[in-house]
């Protein structure tokens, strides 16, 4: 039996966000990253021709990276960093003491516990594996989220599609 790859590429998937890693001892400062996804699907051709629909995965992962778009990514699970978000702000005390305070339409808190491209990989890889298995006639067996937040520097998280 052939396996067969989908995939959509940076050129569609693209995102601004700021974030800083943070870990006990340790704090980057805030900056920001314009973020290039791929996404890649594989398995068998279904009964329909398709690993799964170009153009749903590709809706799919565009409403996915658009909702990181101009944000700060803030990692909700840090076990360093102390977040408390209300309706207008979300206020962040670091373990050096630093302090930040924005607003709350600006941040996206994500279920993840460093801001690190390879995270943000697999809380994508997540989201999409959530939405893709509602898509018509998919046959996915792996799911693949390459994120380059600098030219020439990748981290990649693929997993099985069906868990």
């Amino acid at each position: 039996m052939s396996i067969f790859s989908v995939s959509i590429g940076k050129e569609q998937l693209c995102f601004t966000a700021a974030h800083f890693i943070a870990f006990k001892g340790f704090r980057e400062p805030l900056h920001g990253h314009t973020y290039q996804a791929e996404v890649k699907v594989s398995g068998p051709v279904g009964p329909d021709g398709y690993v799964v629909d170009f153009l749903v995965l590709k809706k799919i992962a565009e409403e996915e990276c658009q909702q990181l778009h101009f944000t700060t990514l803030l990692p909700e699970h840090s076990d360093c960093l102390r977040i408390s978000a209300d309706t207008e702000t979300v206020r962040v005390e670091c373990e050096d003491g630093t302090q930040f305070s924005f607003p709350r339409q600006d941040v996206r808190l994500l279920p993840i516990v460093h801001s690190s491209s390879e995270e943000i990989a697999q809380y994508l890889i997540t989201r999409l594996r959530a939405r893709l298995a509602e898509a018509r006639g998919n046959s996915i067996e792996t799911i693949e989220v390459m994120i380059e937040d600098i030219p020439g520097q990748v981290a990649v998280c693929r997993e099985p599609f069906r868990v």
